[in-house]
């Protein structure tokens, strides 16, 4: 009783300051507009990345799937945050995924229209032999970093719920520069480091909190491994796992389909050893090579699964959102884990992203309440496993 208390109270005295952080990291949030999803104690990745950008001094390096903006949404503010930046000398570098590419080009255009930024386009796959750019993450001055499931898109700040973190922990932020420094080397010379090079053998899990990055081949010597810590921390969970996920599928999301196993295992198995799982999935996860599995690990006891449908927006369909985005699990309320990869082959074991493991009972506390506040909410419906779902219109 006395350690919830203090931590209500800690929730009580942040949210006065309309920010949640805990020393290292900051919960930064995006909800869709027009529904009662609001968190008021969360700042939103809206106002927190321009605030970012305006205090950085040196250099500002950003790597993301794509970028979408659209004139007098919530991204622009981000985009004139960089103008300033460069415009008072600030170094700028970005990385793209080419997959992407031509849908970007609105923000490509305006990216370039930067003086002195520098962006590059970054086949994965010719890096990797498979896989994407899948992560969202950006680095100022080497001291603070950003990494969340928000894209750079006008829609995932305004349309989509997402969650991430702003970090000015020094080692976390330190193997996040790292891992965009690799990434810009490879886009002057994708074949300049080979597979066997990247095999970290060793990773120290030192500290309350650590990065991890995907997939494991392709890591900054240091970097850990995600699909092999997240089964390790599924592995380790003693009462309870809170996940929200868009996704959750043991299949690979490109054809030609094959059984992804490593995540759906160390679920199963917490269950049978009494691990209680409530899995969250937006209503995209209800399409015909998902629900399947979904409906299957639902049988399992000790396993419940929602769906979460965001209504439509008052002006109609919005191509690519409304729903849930957000990327992360609470381990017995102790551990969060948060990052930028869906749990569905071809995230973890061959796209880069990155992931933060924050050992910290309040955020962790603060993370589970979002959590527990969409599961218990209108917009979420236990999965009907009898029920033929219908396409999800993306």
């Amino acid at each position: 009783m006395i350690r919830h208390a203090s931590l209500l109270l800690a929730l009580l005295s942040t949210a006065a300051r309309a920010e949640f952080s805990v020393p290292g990291f900051e919960l930064v949030y995006s909800y869709p507009v027009e529904t009662s999803l609001a968190e008021p104690d969360l700042r939103l990745a809206q106002d927190v990345w321009p605030a970012m950008f305006d205090a950085a001094k040196k250099t500002i390096d950003i790597e993301q799937f794509y970028v979408t903006p659209s004139t007098g949404e919530p991204l622009e503010p981000s985009l004139q945050a960089l103008e300033r930046a460069a415009a008072r000398g600030v170094k700028i570098r970005v990385i793209l995924e080419q997959k992407f590419e031509k849908n970007s080009l609105d923000g490509i255009a305006r990216l370039k229209a930067i003086p002195g930024l520098e962006l590059r386009i970054l086949d994965w796959s010719k890096v990797n032999g498979d896989g994407i750019v899948h992560a969202k993450f950006f680095v100022v001055d080497s001291t603070e970093a950003f990494v969340g499931s928000q894209n750079f898109d006008w829609r995932a700040l305004k349309h989509i719920h997402e969650l991430g973190l702003r970090i000015n922990d020094a080692p976390v932020v330190r193997d996040v520069q790292r891992v965009f420094d690799h990434d810009w080397a490879l886009t002057a010379e994708p074949g300049s480091l080979t597979l066997d090079e990247q095999r970290e053998p060793h990773f120290e899990r030192a500290g309350r909190a650590y990065l991890v990055a995907s997939p494991w081949r392709r890591n900054p010597n240091g970097v850990g491994d995600s699909e092999s810590e997240l089964v390790r921390l599924i592995g380790e969970a003693k009462a309870d796992l809170a996940i929200q996920l868009l996704d959750y599928n043991p299949t690979t999301y490109a054809r030609p389909k094959r059984f992804y196993s490593p995540i759906d295992n160390a679920l199963r198995d917490a269950a049978v050893r009494g691990v209680k799982i409530k899995l969250l999935v937006s209503h995209w996860n209800t399409d015909e090579h998902s629900v399947a599995h979904l409906k299957s690990l639902a049988l399992v006891p000790g396993v419940e699964v929602k769906v979460l449908t965001v209504p439509a927006a008052k002006q109609g369909h919005i191509p690519f959102a409304r729903v849930i985005h957000s990327k992360y699990m609470v381990a017995d309320g102790k551990t969060t884990w948060l990052g930028t990869s869906n749990w569905a082959g071809g995230y973890l074991d061959t796209s880069r992203n990155l992931e933060l493991v924050v050992k910290d009972e309040a955020l962790s506390f603060r993370a589970a309440k979002i959590h527990a506040r969409l599961w218990g909410s209108a917009y979420a419906e236990p999965l009907d496993i009898l029920k033929a779902y219908p396409k999800p219109k993306k």
